[in-house]
């Protein structure tokens, strides 16, 4: 596995494997890796010819400071993690090699409500970063493929739009969210959890399983206020939105007219960590 911090020693090497007729994957990650990124990793290995994956806790995407300084970071676990699994190349730049002119505070495209609704809701700003930073790592690898959770199931759809509308030559790859035996979507952030907090997260999926399982049977409105008591019925969860919407558009649904396109979506704070989760209703 061939390691780079440096964006110019990173596009040369690639160069090298265009040239060769290689097709390249790739998987932007924030660190602190875990199944459901390795996930993403071995469908990349299985459909190209080359798989990049990105190391870059970005900045511009954090609206709260003590999200980004309490961020886990461990790259040498992380490096050590990707070497086994078969990563190809590695880009894990300092912040300075990636805004070198400082941090950028706008983007030219709006997603409008997609950016405003739901995470773009309490977290605002948030888009705009992850934009910033997906379509200059797209610049940097110009993948063929790129391959995204849909456990971060609003940022794939911004993802998507950032790429029909300025066009990019890649490909967007959806790839289902990855679980812990009980249920509880694998994210980063869940190593911050007490091990007293981590007993009560698997709720949370308890909750959207039975969402789906009542969808087109009870009223959206009766659903949607049932799972928000029976989540806060439990010591230290607190839901921040729990919505049923267009799986698309993101929109509220308020009859099961569209079922075939609903999505539950939650944000939830265990203690003092942020989780957020979805299922899809009827698929």
């Amino acid at each position: 596995m061939k390691q780079f911090s440096l964006i110019k020693d990173l596009r040369k090497e690639l160069s090298k494997e265009r040239k060769k007729g290689k097709t390249i994957g790739f998987v932007p990650t924030m660190g602190a890796l875990h199944e459901g990124h390795l996930s993403l990793l071995n469908r990349s290995k299985a459909e190209n010819d080359i798989t990049v994956c990105s190391i870059f806790v970005n900045p511009v995407q954090f609206n709260n400071k003590n999200d980004l300084e309490l961020y886990p970071r461990n790259l040498a676990q992380d490096l050590k993690i990707l070497e086994k699994t078969g990563c190809d190349l590695t880009f894990a730049p300092e912040v300075i090699e990636m805004y070198p002119e400082g941090l950028p505070d706008h983007f030219t495209i709006d997603f409008g409500y997609l950016e405003r609704t739901l995470e773009g809701k309490f977290r605002q700003g948030h888009f705009k970063g992850v934009a910033i930073v997906v379509k200059k790592l797209l610049d940097i690898v110009e993948p063929h493929k790129a391959y995204f959770g849909k456990k971060d199931y609003q940022q794939l759809l911004i993802i998507r739009q950032l790429a029909a509308r300025l066009q990019l030559p890649v490909e967007i790859i959806a790839c289902e969210t990855m679980r812990e035996p009980d249920g509880l979507a694998m994210s980063s952030r869940n190593l911050r959890l007490t091990i007293g907090e981590r007993k009560i997260a698997p709720v949370i999926y308890e909750v959207l399983s039975y969402v789906k399982d009542n969808s087109g049977i009870m009223s959206v409105k009766k659903l949607k206020n049932w799972a928000i008591k029976k989540i806060q019925k439990n010591p230290g969860l607190i839901v921040e939105y729990f919505e049923i919407a267009d799986n698309e558009t993101l929109l509220p649904i308020v009859k099961w007219d569209q079922k075939e396109k609903a999505i539950a979506c939650t944000s939830i704070y265990l203690g003092d960590v942020r989780l957020i989760d979805n299922i899809e209703l009827f698929s």
